[in-house]
């Protein structure tokens, strides 16, 4: 059923964080109900939206990554496409961002 998908260590690890942090969202958020607020995001916001919100943000930064994977090869003259680490990085390090100050 997912043969055609690259399970490789970096998206394993990406999906695990994402069940992991649905799983602690739905914990916290039955310890204590969230109230919408307004942040730097154009919209009142819960918890929750700022968590969709910030893992669409992610899995943009690591499609766009890894879109443009050969074209950083050339246009930085590397000798191999960079890590998709870097991208696993930046994206939960943009979505912790939206989900404090969003």
């Amino acid at each position: 059923m997912f043969a055609w998908m690259v399970w490789t260590l970096p998206v394993a690890v990406f999906f695990s964080c994402i069940v992991l942090m649905l799983i602690g969202m739905t914990v916290w958020e039955l310890k204590s109900p969230t109230e919408p607020r307004k942040g730097w995001l154009p919209m009142e916001t819960t918890r929750g939206d700022r968590l969709f919100i910030g893992l669409l943000t992610a899995a943009y930064v690591n499609l766009v990554w890894v879109g443009l994977g050969e074209k950083m090869v050339s246009w930085f003259s590397l000798e191999q496409e960079p890590s998709v680490w870097i991208s696993f990085v930046l994206s939960m390090a943009l979505l912790a961002l939206i989900m404090r100050k969003g």
